[in-house]
């Protein structure tokens, strides 16, 4: 990713072939990435490496810079205004998300037609008239709708999609030393843990989590998602090869609110969140496919597509409806060479970038989950461990904190030593909250305060544990 940003500036005459290769040495020598090595060379300005690297799709001023036919945006137009009864033209431009000129270059279309008409105007300019659609229009309507029935947002041609997803890459995220401190201070984690996690999210490349169970394999992975730096722009959906693909799913994706947008961009992206992906034991290989609605005609992005630029937490691996070799397989090609190839029920394959840092969280042994050859394409191995015994007590300490639970060291002892000791109870982070969730419960329901005692610890050790 690095030659192909850095051939793309020389393409744009950012920078020369010399000063280029100039960047690569000195990042060699000295790392960073390959912009602030360019900045610090005095070869590029920060106004050209946001342009670059934090790009924003452009406004369309023509049909032709859509990507799409006239006749695929009138057809779109009517869709969307075939069940409405009166309406302007602002109204379909919010609609569809495409500027006004073009949009009244559709409807000019559907008038020559007379699939709509002009019901009223209070002055003589476009932005007053009141259009209808005519009986002849909904039944056209109806037509166009029986072929594919999507009333979204224009879609964007797949190639622009492929480009941006590439500009935004999670590969060229910027993460500091202060960035994942404050993501983790909430949790008890020794030191030398996170200078390992550091470098492997700067990285973007794909990591192992596992280590026996309820020890916050997964809590790292959810807080790793905070540290994802930067918004980025998906689109509402892509057009290739004559279908749409939806893509924005509001599940996934968590729009940016900005009061005011600093620059006017092509409003068939939207500006999110990078996304953050968690799936477990209901990942089947069908997930990584298209989904063709059949009723509708259109299509669902698969969960890989919707995660590009972001985060994809495979989370209990190998506890998946299918064989864990089965997923590796699906992805090897994809974590090499970071593409992944799609198909439509037409037949036709399209590739798509596979743009993302996979993270695989198991509490199994990983070998006995996978061969050598895929271990080596993961980079990162980590092991979360259980806590040692002054870690425990931190987290005894926080939840008890959290939770208004007054601590009580004599009765932490206790538990320790005559529960923990005595029955060989191995020490595991998420005991303190569960034990600490019994008291609540109990006190809940005796409508009393909680307390750490001796007798509420030991209730909920007997509620908690088996065989005791």
């Amino acid at each position: 990713m690095k030659m192909q940003i850095g051939q793309k500036l020389v393409q744009e005459n950012l920078v020369t072939e010399e000063q280029l290769q100039e960047a690569l040495t000195r990042q060699r020598l000295r790392g960073g990435r390959l912009g602030e090595n360019l900045q610090a060379l005095g070869y590029m300005t920060e106004k050209d490496m946001d342009r670059i690297f934090k790009p924003i799709p452009l406004l369309p001023d023509k049909v032709e810079d859509t990507g799409l036919s006239l006749a695929f945006i009138a057809d779109l137009v009517l869709k969307h205004i075939r069940h409405v009864g009166a309406f302007r033209l602002s109204e379909v431009v919010d609609s569809v998300k495409l500027p006004a000129p073009i949009v009244d270059q559709a409807m000019e279309v559907l008038r020559r037609e007379k699939l709509v008409e002009v019901r009223s105007a209070s002055e003589f300019v476009r932005s007053s008239y009141q259009f209808q659609t005519t009986d002849k229009g909904k039944s056209h309507g109806a037509e166009v709708a029986e072929i594919c029935s999507y009333t979204g947002p224009a879609p964007v041609p797949l190639d622009r999609y492929r480009k941006l997803v590439e500009l935004q890459t999670i590969k060229n995220i910027e993460v500091t030393e202060e960035s994942v401190c404050e993501a983790f201070s909430s949790l008890v984690i020794d030191d030398s843990l996170l200078r390992r996690l550091g470098p492997a999210i700067s990285s973007g490349n794909p990591m192992f989590i596992y280590g026996p169970p309820g020890n916050g394999k997964t809590t790292i992975a959810e807080a790793i998602g905070r540290i994802l730096p930067d918004d980025i722009f998906v689109p509402y959906a892509v057009y290739v090869g004559g279908q749409i693909v939806q893509v924005f799913d509001p599940v996934t994706h968590t729009p940016v609110q900005e009061e005011q947008p600093s620059e006017e961009f092509d409003r068939r992206w939207i500006k999110v969140k990078r996304p953050v992906l968690i799936t477990g034991g209901e990942l089947t290989l069908k997930s990584f496919d298209l989904d063709f609605n059949r009723i509708a005609k259109f299509y669902e992005a698969p969960l890989q597509m919707k995660a590009n630029n972001g985060l994809f937490i495979v989370d209990d691996f190998g506890r998946q409806q299918m064989n864990p070799q089965a997923l590796l397989n699906r992805w090897i090609v994809n974590l090499d060479r970071r593409i992944d190839f799609l198909s439509l029920h037409t037949g036709m394959k399209f590739e798509i970038p596979f743009d993302q840092l996979v993270i695989f969280s198991t509490n199994l042994e990983p070998k006995s989950l996978v061969d050598e050859a895929f271990l080596r394409r993961i980079r990162y191995k980590i092991k979360i461990d259980h806590p040692t015994a002054l870690e425990y007590e931190q987290i005894f300490r926080r939840v008890c904190e959290a939770n208004g639970v007054p601590f009580d060291q004599d009765v932490f002892n206790h538990l320790v030593k005559d529960h923990y000791h005595r029955y060989g109870v191995t020490l595991s982070a998420c005991h303190p909250r569960d034990i600490i969730d019994h008291i609540i419960d109990d006190s809940r329901f005796y409508k009393h305060s909680p307390k750490m005692t001796r007798e509420n610890v030991e209730t909920a050790w007997g509620n908690y544990f088996i065989d005791q």
